[in-house]
């Protein structure tokens, strides 16, 4: 973040590249896209900085990271996951079934979702979701996923008790986006345990 702080646009372009990747890669989910955004709308809302450009270079390295990792999911890595039998056909068969039923709510809620948000997008590819369908809710939630949690952090800056406890907030934005994945994980553990 001192990057940011000492000079914004290098700082805006390593923030978006660390987006990109976390996004694209489908290797990459441990990066801190919720908390990232969050602190960098804050440190441009204690700078005095507009977050326009910030928000359109975040919000389109989100869509083009996803994009990438459709595209991964649909080539020939894709292919070759499936060839090597990694995923077994009925896992696949039961896993396109469901993008067909809630592949949208995946695909843009999915983005709020450590994890989810990076693997989301290659199985889409892999299960081959139509690409138009999938640029269009990709385009959604990156908007909305950007959207929300860096104006957040920008508008919420300027409140004291934030200021104060900024790193105890960025914390809890982190909690708080990995709550859902480890209370899925500890119910399909409860399942085949008990």
């Amino acid at each position: 973040m001192q990057a940011i702080a000492q000079n914004w646009p290098l700082g805006i372009l390593i923030v978006s590249v660390i987006i990109f990747l976390e996004t694209g890669l489908v290797l990459l989910p441990f990066l801190p896209g919720d908390s990232l955004l969050f602190a960098t709308g804050s440190f441009l809302g204690l700078s005095h900085l507009s977050p326009v450009v910030p928000f359109a270079m975040v919000c389109l390295a989100a869509i083009l990271g996803d994009q990438l990792n459709f595209r991964l999911g649909a080539s020939g890595i894709g292919n070759y996951i499936l060839r090597k039998d990694w995923i077994k056909p009925a896992v696949l068969r039961k896993t396109h079934d469901f993008y067909d039923q809630y592949g949208a709510i995946t695909i843009v809620i999915g983005r709020f979702i450590p994890v989810v948000r990076t693997i989301a997008p290659f199985v889409a590819g892999l299960t081959r979701m139509q690409p138009q369908r999938f640029t269009l809710l990709n385009a959604l939630g990156g908007t909305a996923w950007t959207g929300i949690l860096l104006f957040s952090g920008y508008w919420l800056c300027h409140i004291n008790w934030i200021k104060n406890h900024f790193s105890l907030l960025s914390l809890s934005v982190v909690i708080v986006s990995v709550l859902p994945v480890i209370l899925h994980l500890l119910t399909q553990f409860k399942k085949q345990v008990f």
